[in-house]
């Protein structure tokens, strides 16, 4: 008899399929990452699950941007396990993982003067041969309009502002269409509008099924978008859980050894986190 054709296989690779809401797509177990000799992480367990944003938070230094990499399998663990979408991230093929999770590094920078649609189209190459590739154009268009950068459509990429790149490299992300976004400090250099745009695109794409994971540097951005935050210090996770459970006057003052107050937004009930100033 002959074999039934894997619908999902497809040219070596195996397409991802959709995960169900609330199921890990991204998960950490004992992970300990060194860089040169000096260890950065060490002990982490974290889950992110389908249908969440997940934010990574912590001072300077804690390690948000190393685990987000090892996240994205770009650190290999010196102990313990990365798995997406349920296997180890050293079983999957570069290709294969590409379908899977995208990223966005803190800086976008290109050698060459692109147009702006180019580098936004540039997210769908992991789909090239497959038989989502027809979905190119509409993802490009969608991404784009989401991020507000169509009017940008045909500027080089090196002629726009840094808040300008740092939509178009999002924008890119976006096209990307995978199931897991890790997004290392997406409003560093945005201003307050697109701030919470580029948040409220996180919630939209966790309400569509993704799991999104997010270095945020803003406390406040955590608090009032994020399902779940994971405190980093010193390399470790301090605690995690849902801002309103683990944002505490006592642990971000330890975290961040700077004295702050929590207290309701007086109509959300999101914690607002203001550092403790002299009169």
């Amino acid at each position: 008899m002959k074999a039934l054709r894997n619908p999902f296989r497809v040219r070596g690779r195996l397409l991802p399929a959709p995960a169900s809401p609330g199921s890990p797509v991204a998960e950490a177990r004992g992970l300990r990452v060194r860089l040169g000799q000096r260890p950065v992480l060490d002990s982490i367990d974290l889950t992110a699950r389908a249908g969440e944003v997940l934010a990574l938070v912590g001072p300077n230094g804690a390690g948000k941007s190393t685990l987000l990499a090892a996240l994205a399998a770009d650190l290999p663990a010196e102990h313990g396990e990365v798995r997406i979408d349920g296997r180890p991230v050293t079983g999957w093929s570069a290709a294969e993982l590409a379908l899977r999770r995208a990223v966005l590094p803190q800086s976008a920078a290109l050698s060459f003067p692109f147009p702006v649609a180019d580098v936004v189209r540039m997210g769908r190459a992991p789909w090239a041969g497959t038989e989502r590739a027809d979905e190119d154009d509409p993802a490009v268009a969608s991404a784009m309009a989401a991020t507000e950068v169509t009017e940008f459509a045909e500027r080089p990429f090196s002629a726009l502002s840094g808040g300008e790149r740092a939509r178009v490299a999002l924008a890119r992300v976006l096209a990307q269409r995978a199931g897991l976004l890790l997004l290392d400090e997406p409003t560093a250099a945005l201003d307050l509008r697109h701030q919470e745009l580029v948040l409220r695109i996180c919630r939209e794409r966790a309400a569509a099924g993704d799991a999104v994971v997010v270095v945020l540097h803003d406390l406040g951005l955590a608090a009032a978008y994020a399902d779940r935050a994971a405190v980093l210090h010193d390399g470790r996770i301090a605690v995690a859980g849902p801002p309103a459970g683990v944002f505490t006057d006592e642990l971000l003052g330890a975290v961040y050894r700077q004295p702050v107050e929590v207290f309701p937004h007086p109509r959300t009930g999101a914690p607002l986190v203001v550092p403790t100033r002299g009169a």
